[in-house]
């Protein structure tokens, strides 16, 4: 049913505007890619298909109508996605198979005549905290007229991460080129995700949303469809999942499309809203280690092979300062010879960073809050390698690969 419908939807020729001879097609072959048992079943006991769930939110489309018409226009436009390794690409059995891919597919084969750039910000182990704090260097630097943000696996459904995407969100909104934003909701094995919080930030700014889960989770529980249709882990979608994924993003974008108008002027987009949580993340900076220039170290070393700051003797100390009203530290984890660092900000409260695990999946960056209702100002961060270890650990070394704050004063 799913096929049959959406594919004839979105292939449809919209109104003063011909798309048919080119996205049309893509989509009917990126729906053919998902088609399975439970994506193309007939629904669930709500009476709703998969494709008609996936949609949460139409959002406010005047901004993509700008992008469409520029588009339409010929000129050079970029499509950008950021989120973690489901957006990097993890199980997808090659680029042009991930959701990413196909929905820029999407754009070059609707609007064959303006030149559309590609940028994929997705790092695997991260979430929206991390994304607030990087966007400038990896996303924004490039300019995007439309966004995907995907980071409802690896955030938890709270209010804190809520807030980290608000900022991202923000920034994103607030480029000068006024970009379209689209909120992706992809799931866990268990039918986890963020979603519950992220759509606050999503309705409160008008997004477009489109949700993975509430798509396919119904097939799951009712026993039309098995996760391992989808995904070969707890997590990552396979080329199916990806193609499903892209497939209801497309349907979101194709809907806009359809109400289109033929010429004249595209509407204005809204002012921006003040903020629903906080703007305390739209405002950020980040020091990779490769950067940091300690002014205080006994036993560190930076290594330029792991990108860190570096130690295995207990004992050892190094100190960095940095400007921010809240401040997050990168290290790295593993399993592996890892120990475990004592950090304090000012000399206040004591907070202990782990860098061990007992996954065997490899190595990640791991994002933390370091201490938060700071001063206005430059802060002093200490970090002293402990004696300690976790039990399965074989020995101390630990990592620093960055800081990042939030909550500065913002550009002039």
């Amino acid at each position: 049913m799913f096929k049959r419908t959406a594919a004839a939807r979105l292939a449809r020729a919209p109104r003063n505007w011909d798309s048919s001879r080119t996205g049309g097609r893509l989509v009917s072959a990126i729906l053919a890619g998902a088609a399975l048992a439970g994506i193309v079943s007939a629904g669930a006991s709500d009476g709703k298909t998969p494709a008609e769930r996936a949609i949460v939110s139409e959002g406010d489309t005047a901004r993509l109508m700008r992008v469409f018409d520029r588009a339409r226009r010929g000129e050079a436009l970029t499509v950008g996605v950021i989120g973690g390794s489901i957006t990097q690409g993890a199980a997808a059995t090659k680029p042009e198979n991930r959701y990413g891919n196909l929905v820029a597919a999407w754009w070059r084969q609707t609007f064959p005549n303006a030149k559309i750039d590609f940028v994929n910000a997705g790092i695997g182990a991260t979430g929206s905290s991390y994304g607030a704090l990087r966007a400038k260097r990896d996303l924004l630097s490039h300019r995007p007229d439309f966004v995907v943000v995907e980071y409802a696996v690896n955030d938890g459904n709270t209010q804190a991460s809520a807030e980290t995407l608000e900022g991202l969100v923000r920034q994103i909104l607030k480029r000068p080129n006024r970009p379209a934003l689209l909120l992706l909701f992809m799931m866990n094995r268990t039918g986890g995700s963020a979603q519950q919080w992220f759509v606050k930030v999503g309705e409160h700014y008008h997004l477009p949303m489109v949700s993975y889960r509430d798509a396919l989770w119904p097939e799951i529980e009712a026993g039309r469809m098995k996760w391992d249709d989808i995904s070969p882990d707890q997590v990552h979608p396979n080329d199916r999942g990806h193609a499903a994924a892209a497939g209801w993003v497309i349907a979101s974008l194709q809907r806009a499309l359809d109400k289109f108008p033929a010429a004249g002027a595209p509407p204005e987009p809204g002012e921006i809203p003040a903020p629903i949580f906080t703007d305390v993340y739209e405002f950020t900076a980040l020091q990779e280690a490769e950067a940091l220039q300690p002014v205080a170290n006994q036993g560190w070393v930076r290594d330029p092979k792991t990108k860190s700051w570096t130690s295995d003797r207990p004992g050892s100390m190094i100190e960095f300062e940095i400007a921010g009203r809240i401040i997050f530290g990168m290290h790295y984890v593993i399993k592996g010879p890892m120990g475990r660092a004592q950090v304090t900000a000012d000399g206040g409260a004591r907070k202990t960073l782990e860098g061990w695990f007992n996954q065997t999946w490899g190595g990640y960056r791991q994002t933390n809050p370091l201490a938060a209702d700071l001063s206005t100002g430059t802060h002093r961060l200490r970090f002293e390698l402990l004696p300690t270890k976790a039990e399965g650990s074989t020995g101390h070394e630990f990592r620093i690969l960055g800081l990042g704050a939030a909550g500065l004063a913002p550009d002039p």
